[in-house]
């Protein structure tokens, strides 16, 4: 038994060893996108990542492996409320896993 708890216990430190981010290729530019104005603030956040992701997909060597916001790193959503509605600007570095 004690070979197997050592075994286990060395699989957990090379697991927690790894970073996360090591599967990760990232574009070396950031993409910015900015959303059409909107009354609710999920929404206008909804437009502002939907452009985002349309312009990583059009950009070349990028494309749809690239356009996933949850995988971007340096990520930041930037949102203004006026009377015209609320407005989001998405800025990241777009990556695929």
């Amino acid at each position: 038994m004690r070979p197997l708890t050592h075994a286990i216990a060395a699989l957990l430190l090379t697991i927690a060893a790894t970073p996360a981010h090591a599967a990760k290729t990232c574009s070396d530019a950031a993409i910015s996108a900015r959303g059409e104005p909107a009354r609710f603030l999920w929404l206008a956040k909804t437009k502002a990542r939907a452009n985002w992701r349309r312009k990583v997909r059009a950009t070349p060597n990028l494309g749809t492996d690239f356009a996933n916001w949850g995988n971007a790193e340096t990520s930041e959503e930037r949102c203004i409320t006026a009377e015209g509605g609320t407005v989001c600007i998405f800025t990241g570095y777009p990556c695929k896993r």
